[in-house]
């Protein structure tokens, strides 16, 4: 009930409930008496919560984390691993400092569950150049049906896989897609997002059919993708109590820290770093999907900058022409020459010649010119192209080096039996999966165990007349069968005199 208190010269009244305040009061004339005093009641306030104010990403998804984490085998397994390993995660949460937030910020807005965010470090270690064993790549690890299917391009020149930003949608799309098509069960759209969806629903299926609960943890399902879930899961729970687990996570801001620029035409990469006032390597850290030294030609026509470039970015290629934002050389077309060819020795394709050169097939003459676009820098110094990438890939092992050139007939299986090596090895030696294609003419690394009292050494010899694949063989203490491996020869074909042939010698072997 509410109390009203009125003051008045001759005392205090008290007026209770609908009493009301404006009732005549009787006075004597010779009275002078001041208007009431209302005096209400004093309330006591209660203190509004103050606002929350995230300035780290990883708090920001903190608080937005909801998945239930159970008590099951696997994501205890999963959980220790992460607390035993804490140095992986110091170096994953600093990966993914520059895309995050863009992450996150597509997350929210699509109003998606936050854990998807975590999946980067699940699929690739935030590694945008991760290639794995069932040649997925990128970030978000999409094969190239799927990437396809989402939109996604893929050639020389480009590979959205790669593309964060890119990449980011595609997978986002595809997230939105397989809740809907798994019943709108986020466990189970997480796990067709490792296996597709039909083996989750048939996996569901044949559960209802034998009268079997139909709950993620019920479903028989392979053994990669039993395992997914409780390892999302898992990281959930550790990102989640980090400071209790004694996790150090790197600190990234809860602001924008990239833009997408509109570049309008292919620009050399090089260039592109010079105008943003940043390292080439930094540039295509943060555009990976270019394969090669330049954007590609036919697009996208666009670039991811940190944001206090982009401003200085965009006003200096305002004022630049498109012509000049690659180099070019007037080639003259010799005979014996191919748009092929010719495209190979400018680390380019047919198909930018054709486009550059207007010409509307294969076809070219001797002695008319082409315009060529050329890196600005040595291709070496570009070291994040796919050349360079495959270069460090090839050069990183141990025991002996060996190079082989695909031929006629090859298989993983054939060469890695051959040098008595595992499939595996060979496809990560050479940055490939098992399943991908080999090229007639390819060149493959192989690392074979090295006899401890061997010293091998890779000779280029220059083939002289009179000799002959079992005269250089023997010359070498190697097999003729090593030197037609090696070279991608026939054993039936001719030597000229002034071939280059590569030898791997043991020459402790050569001088006995």
């Amino acid at each position: 009930m509410r109390f009203s208190f009125v003051l008045m010269a001759g005392g205090l009244s008290l007026l209770v409930g609908c009493q009301s305040l404006n009732q005549q009061t009787t006075i004597t004339p010779a009275t002078t008496v001041e208007p009431p005093i209302i005096v209400e009641p004093i309330t006591p306030q209660t203190e509004m919560p103050q606002p929350i104010v995230v300035t780290d990403v990883w708090q920001r998804i903190r608080l937005g984390l909801s998945f239930p984490v159970p008590d099951q085998k696997l994501i205890n397994q999963y959980r220790d691993w992460y607390l035993k390993h804490p140095q992986h995660l110091a170096q994953v949460s600093e990966r993914a400092q520059p895309f995050m937030y863009l992450i996150v910020e597509e997350i929210e807005k699509r109003g998606l569950p936050i854990e998807l965010a975590l999946l980067p470090i699940v699929e690739s270690a935030f590694d945008p150049f991760a290639y794995s064993h069932g040649a997925a790549s990128g970030l978000w690890q999409f094969t190239s049906p799927m990437a396809k299917h989402f939109g996604l391009q893929m050639n020389w020149w480009y590979d959205g896989r790669r593309d964060v930003p890119a990449a980011t949608t595609a997978a986002l799309d595809m997230m939105e897609y397989l809740y809907q098509k798994t019943h709108q069960n986020w466990l189970y759209a997480i796990a067709a997002y490792n296996t597709g969806e039909g083996r989750v629903l048939n996996a569901v299926k044949r559960n209802e059919k034998v009268g079997k609960a139909t709950y993620f943890w019920a479903l028989d399902l392979p053994r990669e993708t039993e395992r997914y879930v409780p390892q999302l899961l898992a990281l959930a729970d550790v990102i989640q109590h980090a400071e209790e687990y004694g996790i150090e996570l790197f600190p990234i801001k809860n602001q924008p820290q990239l833009r997408v620029v509109n570049i309008g035409s292919q620009i050399d990469l090089a260039l592109a770093a010079e105008m943003a006032g940043m390292k080439l390597t930094e540039l295509h850290a943060l555009n990976p999907g270019f394969n090669q030294w330049a954007t590609a030609p036919e697009g996208p026509h666009t670039l991811v900058l940190p944001i206090d470039k982009a401003d200085a970015f965009e006003a200096i290629l305002i004022s630049s022409n498109e012509e000049d934002r690659l180099k070019w050389k007037r080639y003259k077309i010799k005979s014996g020459d191919s748009l092929g060819i010719i495209a190979k020795r400018f680390h380019t394709t047919t198909s930018a010649l054709r486009a550059v050169n207007d010409i509307k097939n294969n076809t070219i003459i001797a002695g008319r010119h082409l315009l060529i676009p050329i890196s600005a820098k040595d291709p070496s110094k570009y070291l994040l192209s796919a050349d360079q990438r495959l270069h460090k890939r090839q050069a990183n092992g141990k025991g002996r080096k060996v190079q082989y050139v695909v031929q006629s007939g090859d298989s993983f299986w054939k060469i890695a039996k051959q040098h008595k090596v595992t499939v595996a090895n060979l496809a990560k030696w050479n940055g490939m999966a098992p399943r991908d294609p080999l090229k007639l003419g390819q060149k493959l690394v192989i690392w074979q165990k090295s006899d401890s009292n061997s010293v091998t050494r890779t000779v280029n010899y220059t083939v002289r007349n009179g000799d002959s694949l079992a005269k250089i063989a023997s010359k070498f203490k190697v097999s003729v069968s090593q030197l037609v491996q090696w070279n991608g020869l026939s054993k039936q074909k001719y030597l000229q005199p002034g071939q280059k042939l590569t030898l791997y010698v043991d020459v402790i072997k050569a001088r006995v």
